[in-house]
C-alpha cells in the first residue's frame, strides 16, 4: 500500500517475536523498525533481527521514572544517550522517545531531547503515551521540541478521551514528520491513532499526497479486524460498515441525487475500497425505498413505494434488519411487478 514504515514488533520480547520481525524485515521494501527498552540486549536483538530503524525508549515523567523505572533523572538521561550512541555506532537509523512526553516536566523534557540529539539522534518520538493531550497543547509541545533539536519529529497519539487522531494531525501542523499509527486504531487501553483516519485525514482534509494506496484501506482493516479478533464498530470513522451508510430519509434523497449532499465529498466511499449503502429502518423515505426496490429488479408505481415504505418504517420501529429478502416480501404482498416476472404469472 505504500506504507512508510512498519514498527515490526519488540525483538527481545520472546524468541517467537524476534522471528516474526526478523521475517517482516526480510519480506518487504519498506522501512522496518524494533522496539527497544534502553538496554543493551533489548538494542542488540533488534539490531540482530535485521531492521532497519531501532525506536528506543525511556520513561521521563515523575511518575513513571519514580514506579515504572524506579529510576532518577540523571540515570534515564544517561541511559538514553548511551542506547541512541550504541545504536548509531552500529550505522542504523535511531529514534528515541521520552515516553510519557506529554505528562513530562517541560524543562527536563528539553534537557533529554538535547542530549540525545548531540548524541546524534536521527528522529525524536513524542508519545501521548496516556492519551490525556488536547491538540491545541499537543501541538504546542511539538513546537517547543523542534526548537530544541535538527532530528525530525515523530508522533504517538493513544486515544483515551477520543483525540488520537487528532491528536497525530495537530502534531503535523505543528511541524512533526511523521505519525505512528495502528490500523482500526487498535493497541494498549482504547488504542492509538488510526491508521485509517490519519491517512484519509492528510490525503481529504489537507490535500497531501501520502504516497498510500487509499483504496486497499478497507480490505486491510478487515483482515487486521479478523487476525486481531477485535470487532471494528459500525460506526467506525472510515472503515466502519456504516460510514457510508444512510437511513435517513433526507440524507438518504440527498446522497442519491448528488453524493456531496450528505458525504464529506472530499472522501468517497471508493477511494479507500468501501460502497455506499441505503439502509432500511424506521427512518427511511421513499427514495431509498425505491432506489432499493428498482436495484433488486421491481418496477413499483408512486403508490407502491408508498405501500412498501410504510411497511418498512413498522419493521424498522421494531428494531429489525429490513434486508433484500424481506423487501422482496414486502414487494411481492403488494403486487409490485419484477422484472424476472413471466407475462402469464403478472396476468395472474
Amino acid at each position: 500500500m505504500g506504507t512508510h514504515v512498519i514498527e515490526a514488533g519488540f525483538p527481545v520480547n520472546s524468541e517467537a517475536e524476534f522471528e516474526a520481525v526478523a521475517d517482516i524485515a526480510a519480506s518487504t521494501d519498506a522501512t522496518t523498525c524494533g522496539l527497544a527498552r534502553v538496554v543493551d540486549k533489548d538494542i542488540e536483538a533488534a539490531l540482530d533481527s535485521g531492521v532497519d530503524m531501532v525506536h528506543t525508549f525511556v520513561s521521563t515523567s515523575d511518575v513513571q521514572l519514580a514506579d515504572s523505572m524506579h529510576a532518577s533523572r540523571e540515570e534515564a538521561v544517561e541511559r538514553a544517550v548511551r542506547s541512541v550512541e550504541h545504536v548509531r555506532d552500529a550505522g542504523v537509523e535511531v529514534m528515541f522517545s521520552p515516553m510519557d512526553a506529554t505528562r513530562t516536566d517541560e524543562d527536563f523534557l528539553i534537557e533529554v531531547v538535547e542530549a540525545v540529539s548531540e548524541a546524534g539522534v536521527d528522529w525524536i518520538n513524542l508519545p501521548d503515551t496516556c492519551g490525556v493531550a488536547t491538540p491545541t497543547r499537543f501541538a504546542r509541545m511539538v513546537a517547543t521540541v523542534r526548537e530544541h533539536t535538527d532530528a525530525r519529529i515523530d508522533v504517538h497519539a493513544h486515544d483515551d478521551f477520543g483525540l488520537a487522531s487528532a491528536n497525530a494531525m495537530a502534531g503535523f501542523e505543528a511541524g512533526a514528520a511523521q505519525a505512528q499509527v495502528s490500523v482500526n486504531g487498535i493497541g494498549e487501553r482504547a488504542g492509538n491513532a488510526a491508521y485509517e483516519e490519519v491517512v484519509m485525514a492528510a490525503e481529504s482534509l489537507y490535500g497531501v499526497d501520502t504516497g498510500i494506496d487509499t483504496t486497499k484501506i478497507t480490505e486491510l482493516a478487515r483482515i487486521v479486524e479478523a487476525a486481531s479478533d477485535i470487532p471494528v464498530p459500525a460506526n467506525k470513522p472510515v472503515v466502519g460498515r456504516n460510514a457510508f451508510s444512510h437511513e435517513s430519509g433526507i440524507h438518504a434523497a440527498g446522497v442519491i441525487e448528488n453524493a456531496d449532499t450528505f458525504e464529506p465529498g472530499v472522501m468517497t466511499p471508493e477511494m479507500v475500497g468501501a460502497t455506499r449503502e441505503f439502509v432500511l429502518g424506521k427512518h427511511t423515505g421513499t427514495h431509498s425505498v425505491r432506489k432499493r426496490l428498482a436495484d433488486i429488479g421491481f418496477d413499483p408505481s408512486d403508490a407502491e413505494v408508498r405501500e412498501v415504505t410504510r411497511r418498512v418504517k413498522d419493521h424498522g420501529a421494531e428494531k429489525e434488519r429490513v434486508d433484500d429478502s424481506t423487501l422482496e416480501v414486502f414487494a411481492r404482498d403488494v403486487g409490485i411487478t419484477h422484472e424476472d416476472d413471466t407475462e402469464e404469472e403478472v396476468r395472474a
